[in-house]
């Protein structure tokens, strides 16, 4: 290393030894040591700000509770938390501070260390100190008092999780009002429902889309249900569980101290040993992402099924036109927003398998795979995020019914043979059906041919009134929510 870059330079010293540190970063010797070995992903811990600001806020707690303990005196104490409320209040601000891989060995070793070393120095630097006066505010010694890397970890990484699926029922309730209006707008569009991909009986376009929408509800649902396991924490338990180096009754008053930071209803593991080496509760988060992956999928399969075409397909829907479709087709548009949501629902469901091989992995008193379970975790819901809002914005909008298309499907199908079976019974109506197809006829040519029902019977049979049926349901409110950008 040249003179230059010496003086530019601290020295910081560890287990391992000395090290040179950049003399302005808010990081220390860990973080450096961390950047040397996860050159991995090119993702960087500070571009997650809900984890910043979670981590800071379980550094605030524990600050307080150390107070409360006499563990540290009081202008430590208050010096820290007013040094994680900077993080809190601006993590964006802090990324370059979080320079480490998303990916590493140490269970969040790394992560923690990253932390302590910036809240200290933020604190050295509050008291007019120079950044890496480790005598005065030490990273381990004061912001990591009474805490290890395996109870501030996860407790962090379920406040993110927590806090990040807010965004994700934003875009949720947004698609959800705008296919409820779309429903609205298609009551009166009349089409063929469709069993195996062959020919059942009719149904409305909006009773179409009005499903979709109750897929979705459902999913909000059982999302925000599942999110509440992400409440029960294990702040207090230090290495394994058993609270090493605290005094007792330390953990209830540091989860206390943290559910009044975080304005969440926290609550203390029933059995921190466990807590600390089990995994699960993110197992049964993605599940429930990937319940929802599969249901966007299954939509925007059904959307590029109606939208093809467009002579030679169902074409019972168009799809806003966003982009040629081919460098060698003319004229050809393909529906390219569910293909990247079909796509987004894939990768979901792989991030899936690797949260449960991941929480599988675990051993004994500790499961050190919780860096991927947080990427994954994290990459999920924010890929699901994007894509409900493409699909809602670029795709559902702008959607348009072509009626009569849909109508004229509707009257030469052979599946309207199930409205005369009650009239004319399952085995005459099953010679009607073969001869039409056969003689390709419609149903009502066949009937009238064979002078079963007159004109006017059928008319009555075949009106919109008649063949729409629609079974009460559950009810629930319809109002359409007002939409958040």
């Amino acid at each position: 290393m040249s003179t230059v870059d010496i003086e530019k330079t601290r020295t910081e010293h560890d287990l391992l030894g000395d090290k040179q540190v950049p003399i302005d970063s808010y990081y220390g010797i860990h973080t450096v040591r961390a950047l040397e070995n996860f050159q991995i992903s090119g993702q960087t811990v500070g571009q997650n700000q809900h984890f910043i600001r979670a981590l800071a806020q379980v550094k605030k707690a524990s600050a307080q509770a150390n107070l409360n303990f006499g563990l540290i005196d009081a202008d430590k104490s208050i010096a820290i938390q007013k040094a994680c409320d900077v993080l809190i209040d601006h993590p964006e601000a802090w990324a370059s501070a979080f320079p480490s891989d998303v990916f590493q060995g140490g269970a969040g070793t790394s992560i923690n260390m990253n932390c302590n070393e910036v809240i200290a120095n933020i604190t050295l630097e509050m008291l007019g100190y120079e950044k890496g006066r480790y005598d005065i505010i030490h990273p381990n010694d004061h912001v990591n008092k009474s805490q290890s890397t395996n109870d501030v970890y996860p407790t962090a990484l379920r406040l993110a999780s927590y806090y990040s699926l807010d965004a994700l029922f934003v875009q949720m309730n947004n698609l959800i009002s705008s296919l409820i209006l779309k429903s609205s707008e298609f009551n009166f569009v009349l089409k063929m429902g469709r069993t195996q991909l062959q020919d059942a009986v009719p149904m409305t376009l909006g009773q179409e889309f009005h499903a979709f929408a109750t897929l979705l509800k459902e999913d909000v649902r059982l999302i925000k249900k599942t999110r509440e396991l992400l409440l029960e924490i294990n702040l207090g338990a230090t290495a394994i569980g058993t609270g090493v180096n605290t005094p007792p009754g330390y953990a209830p008053i540091a989860s206390q101290y943290l559910s009044e930071i975080s304005g969440l209803k926290l609550l203390g593991a029933e059995d921190y040993v466990e807590a600390t080496s089990d995994c699960g509760v993110f197992i049964i988060l993605s599940s429930t992402l990937k319940r929802l992956a599969v249901k966007l999928s299954k939509i925007c399969n059904d959307l590029r099924l109606l939208s093809s075409g467009p002579r030679t397909g169902l074409a019972e829907i168009r799809l806003p036109e966003l982009q040629a479709g081919s460098s060698i087709m003319p004229a050809k548009v393909n529906p390219v927003i569910p293909e990247v949501v079909n796509q987004i629902a894939f990768k979901v469901i792989g991030n899936d398998l690797t949260i449960t091989f991941a929480a599988e992995a675990g051993q004994l008193q500790l499961n050190v795979m919780e860096p991927v379970i947080a990427v994954s975790l994290n990459e999920s819901i924010a890929l699901l995020i994007n894509a409900i809002h493409t699909l809602d914005v670029k795709c559902i909008q702008g959607i348009t019914a072509n009626e009569q298309v849909c109508f004229d499907a509707v009257m030469r199908s052979v599946g309207i043979i199930t409205l005369l079976e009650p009239l004319l019974g399952h085995a005459k109506c099953d010679e009607i059906g073969k001869q039409c197809i056969a003689e390709n006829k419609t149903i009502q040519e066949v009937v009238l041919e064979q002078g079963l029902l007159s004109q006017a019977e059928l008319d009555h049979i075949f009106s919109f009134e008649n063949m729409i049926s629609e079974i009460a349901v559950q009810s629930y409110d319809e109002v359409v929510v007002d939409r958040v950008s």
